[in-house]
């Protein structure tokens, strides 16, 4: 990995009833850290992280950021200070033993993943090469069985990954994605503006085996700003969505549940709304360090 580069595995889960729903991300080189930036980016390894979020009751945030020290990595698995994901050709296994904050307790447990087939490759998403994004898993089950807070669920679930060579915000101004479980297989809506003003909007739907079909964009559709005023957006083939659950609202991004049409089916999409130009802010970077502390070692 490049200095300045930086790779993200993450998943999302929803629960069958709608009342739950995580996010796990393990960073290498973690692009939203201010440590990293700060520190020149030299070293992606040094400023790695696993992001773990519940949504619904109880909630809960962790994220310490680890230095190279506390990263193992093989082909199929990867351990971040005392979290770990492993793949073994059928299923995502993830260990997560992490200190949430600004409270602190402890949120662990096991999360696995079951992807119904997996796609043939990544897209690019910038015109030089330098950035690519491979939904690796659109459709996918997840089973969720935490010891801390005591939680178990079932639910439908997403998994993919992002690596590039410098930082997202050199190369992009704005990003808004969702993903749609569908009655068979997922679609998946990215609209990026790059930092040159041109553009790259993806539309796309996965049969369950994990095979890509180009669609029609959907119409665009208005959605409020955020309670930091946020723009965001959306599509849906009647340009009508709705926010029914606000999962994350941070002054550069939000992760939502929406209500939308798509392909011809009633959604709940997982949506969310990237501002690089908002996340460069100094102001907003010195706010980072108290929602991703660094360990000491």
């Amino acid at each position: 990995m490049p200095p300045g580069g930086y790779a993200w595995w993450y998943v999302d889960g929803v629960s069958d009833d709608g009342q739950h729903g995580i996010t796990v991300i393990a960073f290498l080189g973690s692009v939203f850290s201010p440590y990293y930036a700060w520190s020149g980016r030299g070293d992606p390894i040094n400023h790695s992280a696993v992001n773990v979020v519940l949504y619904g009751r109880p909630k809960a945030w962790a994220m310490t950021e680890r230095g190279r020290a506390s990263v193992a990595r093989t082909a199929t698995s990867l351990a971040i200070g005392p979290s770990a994901m492993e793949w073994d050709g059928t299923m995502l296994t993830i260990r997560v033993d992490e200190v949430t904050n600004p409270l602190p307790s402890r949120l662990s447990g096991t999360i696995r993943v079951r992807p119904a087939g997996i796609t043939p490759g990544p897209f690019t998403l910038d015109a030089e090469g330098r950035h690519r994004w491979w939904p690796l898993a659109p459709s996918s089950r997840i089973e969720v069985a935490l010891d801390r807070p005591g939680l178990q669920w079932n639910g439908h679930a997403y998994f993919d990954t992002n690596d590039g060579d410098v930082p997202l915000e050199d190369s992009f101004r704005s990003w808004t994605w969702s993903r749609s479980t569908l009655t068979r297989g997922a679609a998946i809506l990215y609209d990026v503006e790059r930092r040159d003003g041109s553009r790259q909007d993806l539309s796309l739907r996965f049969d369950p085996d994990g095979t890509p079909r180009p669609i029609e964009p959907p119409v665009p559709a208005a959605l409020p700003p955020t309670l930091w005023r946020l723009p965001r957006a959306t599509r849906s083939d009647d340009g009508r969505a709705a926010v029914v659950r606000r999962f994350e609202d941070a002054p550069f991004y939000s992760r939502s549940l929406l209500s939308a049409r798509i392909c011809g089916e009633a959604v709940r999409p997982v949506h969310e709304a990237l501002d690089l130009d908002r996340f460069t802010n100094p102001l907003v970077r010195l706010m980072l360090p108290f929602r991703m502390p660094r360990a000491v070692r």
